[in-house]
């Protein structure tokens, strides 16, 4: 577990990392468009800035694969929400932007959050992990379909002034689903390599598909460090839903524990909720 949590940091550190060079190549980019996925790859890439975020990204993803192998999904998701942390710290520091006293009471009250999770830590069993196969496919498909539906809807007119946040909170909730198929290909390959020709690896490499170009739009249009911080909570919130439902993960030991880890997860949501868009420096997103 140790481990795990070591390599879950480090994954949220160089997330935040990626996330903000991403962002400061994507708005130099030409537009993301959806009816041209490879000429906008290629216009992405070659901005330095977003080339840099996706090779830091690629890292932080092996760290990520590697702390869901060792420990709970719901675990690992929650230390990943320190992410919300060294965002700010980062943003502020080396990448100009400008954060207020709202700003940083959510990044203490997510830092109190993680803090509660990791004390309520129960010990983990030696039975070979579960998972509810039906519960796997509703919460894959459902929240497939409601975050495409909220990319979708948010180029209508009475959107358009939220729609970089829309994008965002879309894309988290891809990339949540992918790491919850990622979690179960984790179980799934103790029975041979044979075992990653699967229904859930196309679940995986689908829902980053349309993450990465999801995410991609909103980093151009919206609100840099809100948009990312909005990425990081649906992500996040949905892969710990994911975690209860699908692979019985435990919410605590004891009701001290259950109660502490319930309001700590609440805290980390509501602590990420606070952090709104700061001030943006020397930066204009892409026009249509």
């Amino acid at each position: 577990m140790t481990l795990a949590l070591i390599l879950a940091i480090a994954s949220a550190l160089a997330t935040s990392v990626a996330f903000l060079l991403k962002q400061r190549g994507a708005v130099l980019a030409p537009v993301v468009r959806v009816r041209h996925p490879l000429r906008s790859a290629a216009a992405l890439f070659r901005s330095k800035w977003f080339a840099l975020g996706w090779v830091v990204a690629v890292g932080a993803w092996g760290l990520h694969v590697g702390a869901l192998a060792r420990a709970p999904l719901s675990v690992v998701q929650a230390v990943l929400a320190a992410g919300l942390v060294f965002l700010a710290v980062l943003a502020e520091r080396f990448f100009g932007f400008a954060l207020g006293r709202r700003q940083w009471i959510g990044v203490i009250i997510t830092a109190v959050g993680l803090a509660i999770i990791a004390l309520t830590v129960g010990p983990r069993g030696d039975d070979a992990p579960g998972y509810a196969l039906a519960a796997l496919i509703g919460v894959e498909s459902t929240v497939f379909v409601l975050a495409t539906g909220l990319a979708v809807i948010s180029t209508y007119p009475a959107l358009r002034a939220r729609q970089g946040l829309c994008l965002g909170a879309a894309s988290g909730a891809l990339f949540g689903v992918s790491d919850i198929a990622l979690k179960f290909l984790t179980h799934a390959v103790g029975g041979g390599v044979l075992e990653l020709i699967s229904p859930w690896t196309f679940a995986a490499v689908a829902a980053s598909v349309v993450a990465f170009y999801t995410s991609a739009r909103g980093l151009q249009i919206g609100p840099g460090v809100e948009v990312i911080a909005l990425t990081a909570v649906a992500a996040n919130l949905t892969a710990i839903i994911g975690g209860i439902l699908v692979f019985r993960d435990s919410i605590g030991a004891g009701p001290l524990g259950i109660s502490g880890r319930m309001i700590a997860f609440g805290l980390v949501i509501a602590g990420a909720a606070l952090i709104p868009a700061p001030v943006r420096v020397g930066y204009r997103p892409a026009q249509e």
